[in-house]
């Protein structure tokens, strides 16, 4: 799917909000209690959206003027990886993630670090994660993966 991935601008916290929200509750949810997705949505209003663009390194993809996707590096972690889910499974979330593997290579970062979602840990399998150990805050599970640059994908 064509998409153009550029940085983000604190114009797009709300798009940007609004794509992690629909992506928590439509996708995310199958994997976790409704409690756990409350307390993570509350961690994504626009408002602390703008506030991530503003101390990470936080990348959106656009079809058009509509914001579809986003991924964040702060420092050698890969944060908040989320594609709509009208059009997730079509090359989004993996464009976003070359490009911060490619932003990561260019700052000499030898291993990227992800913490995955149940959701989401066979999407970075697939682009050679392998899964660290788990992490758990209160009762949501999350799977610490990491990938060295020096491996091919």
């Amino acid at each position: 799917m064509d998409c153009t991935i550029r940085p983000a601008l604190a114009d797009d916290a709300a798009d940007v909000s609004a794509v992690i929200l629909r992506a928590l509750r439509e996708t995310n949810a199958k994997d976790y209690a409704d409690e756990i997705i409350a307390r993570v949505e509350q961690s994504f209003d626009p408002d602390t959206v703008r506030a991530l663009i503003a101390k990470r390194t936080v990348l959106v993809a656009t079809i058009g003027n509509r914001v579809v996707g986003t991924a964040s590096l702060d420092g050698s972690v890969v944060r908040t990886v989320f594609v709509a889910p009208d059009i997730q499974a079509r090359g989004i979330g993996k464009a976003l993630m070359a490009q911060v593997e490619h932003i990561a290579r260019s700052r000499n970062i030898p291993v990227l670090t992800v913490p995955s979602s149940v959701t989401a840990e066979t999407f970075y399998a697939r682009l050679g994660f392998k899964s660290v150990r788990d992490s758990h805050h209160g009762d949501e599970r999350t799977i610490i993966m990491e990938r060295s640059l020096d491996a091919p994908i």
